[in-house]
């Protein structure tokens, strides 16, 4: 295995770098690199600009609208936008939903979803947890019975989401229901996709520990949703929803996102003083900077490995949850870095200056403003998309044979 860039390939990261100095606005490259949040119309406007490029679903076949990269090609992107401040791609409709429509949806569901998807026409969320089943999705509740009427075949669906990632955006929904109670948990699921402008249902916010809601729960009363919208087969879902989970869990890891957020560490610590020295100097902090240095280059040389792998063909299988779980772990490692370097300052909570367009004078250090807010943020990392003890059983078992 060769872990080197080929020229082909730096050429290409060369070519990337071009198009994000060109394309990237200033605006929305500043504010993610101060960590303020990004409005819908801003995440809406990156992708556009990648989708008239070509590279919003950059891991999509060329049949479908993507670029048909490599996966290393991919990896170079991700990275390099990361490392520009380039946003992170809204995961649910291109990342997650779009790979299982081409590897299981019909030849009509394909056609009229996928398009919507990379247009921004749709915003989807994802309907998998629910107040008694996040990593064990086996237990999903939410029903939905098939039923023939006058109005035609359609489901009736019952039951309540939880968790549901910025969903006050979305006007679309893909949800795990159960559609056989008498069958094995894992056998009586299927995968179907719902307009949240029906009837029935109900989006209320859930604020977060950093005073955010871009979490919500979701409540569906005798929502009839068309029986067109079932993805594969009735009591299959599981399937697809395992599928799904790998992308998920891959992309969490956000190897990119570690990669420049170390960066950012580190000239924090070589700013900020302590004892009249740089923090990097410091023994303690310094120790733990080279600690979460040493952990993401291993995970950037398994993450490599995994693609090399995956160069043939495969998908994601327990090496995403390998990733899953350094990813998270480092992001929180250099997120807590990150707060105990703004000292006191880290402490005052001030909303606003979450947001572009705050004037008021700040206190400390700049990134003092979101330190405290990223750090409880990102503390879900290592819950959602399946937590990492969950992760760790797979491993047991796919790998270890335990």
């Amino acid at each position: 295995m060769d872990l080197q860039f080929t020229p082909q390939e730096q050429a290409f990261r060369d070519d990337v770098r071009a198009f994000l100095k060109d394309q990237l606005p200033a605006r929305i490259a500043n504010q993610v690199k101060a960590g303020q949040r990004l409005s819908k119309a801003d995440q809406e406007e990156w992708h556009a600009i990648l989708n008239a490029r070509g590279w919003l679903a950059n891991h999509w076949p060329e049949a479908h609208g993507g670029p048909g990269w490599s996966t290393v090609q991919k990896f170079i992107f991700d990275t390099e936008c990361a490392l520009a401040g380039g946003p992170r791609i809204v995961p649910f409709g291109v990342n997650m939903l779009g790979p299982v429509l081409i590897k299981y949806a019909n030849a009509q569901q394909k056609a009229h979803w996928l398009p919507r998807i990379l247009s921004g026409e749709d915003w989807w969320c994802q309907g998998y947890s629910e107040p008694g089943a996040g990593s064990d999705l086996a237990s999903v509740k939410t029903t939905a019975v098939r039923v023939t009427d006058a109005s035609g075949d359609h489901y009736i669906v019952n039951g309540q989401k939880t968790w549901t990632t910025q969903g006050q955006h979305a006007n679309m929904i893909f949800c795990l229901v159960r559609t056989d109670r008498e069958a094995k948990a894992q056998s009586g699921i299927s995968f179907l996709l719902m307009d949240m402008n029906s009837p029935g249902v109900d989006l209320r916010p859930i604020r977060t520990l950093d005073g955010d809601c871009e979490v919500n729960e979701v409540f569906f009363t005798n929502v009839k949703v068309p029986a067109k919208n079932l993805v594969g087969e009735e009591n299959k879902g599981w399937t697809y929803a395992k599928y799904l989970l790998t992308y998920e869990r891959t992309g969490i890891a956000g190897v990119g996102f570690c990669i420049a957020a170390l960066v950012k560490l580190k000239v924090i610590a070589a700013r900020v003083l302590k004892n009249g020295k740089p923090l990097d100097q410091d023994p303690l902090f310094a120790a733990r900077m080279a600690r979460v240095d040493i952990d993401l280059e291993n995970m950037k040389t398994t993450n490599l490995r995994v693609i090399a792998a995956a160069a043939s063909g495969g998908v994601p299988g327990a090496e995403s949850s390998m990733l899953k779980i350094r990813g998270t772990e480092i992001r929180q490692e250099i997120l807590s870095l990150i707060r105990r370097a703004m000292g006191p300052y880290a402490l005052p909570f001030e909303e606003e200056a979450q947001y572009a367009g705050y004037a008021e004078p700040l206190l400390g250090e700049p990134e003092a403003a979101t330190a405290a807010a990223h750090y409880f943020n990102y503390r879900k990392l290592s819950i959602f998309g399946g937590s990492n003890e969950i992760q760790k059983n797979i491993i047991s078992k796919m790998i270890l044979g335990l």
